[in-house]
């Protein structure tokens, strides 16, 4: 509802890497004011505008957050490790 607080729990695993080789895909779990969305789904890549593009090879790295020009606020971010 355009005006009110929506709360998303995303569960992310980074891609896994040997050198510059993939050996896993990153997977994601995403809940949306608490009704599961996507569940362990495997990603294809990084996406731009109606494209995916093959992972390379990376460390740990900051989130980006997306707004597509809408009004929009971000509140109460939380990133943090679920296992060391």
């Amino acid at each position: 509802m355009p005006g009110a607080w929506q709360i998303y729990d995303i569960f992310w695993e980074a891609p896994k890497f040997d050198g510059d080789n993939l050996v896993s895909a990153a997977i994601v779990t995403v809940l949306h004011n608490g009704v599961l969305l996507h569940y362990h789904q495997a990603l294809l890549g990084p996406t731009g505008h109606r494209d995916v593009y093959a992972w390379k090879a990376h460390g740990d790295g900051p989130i980006k957050l997306q707004d597509h020009g809408d009004l929009v606020r971000f509140r109460n971010i939380w990133v943090r490790p679920l296992r060391s």
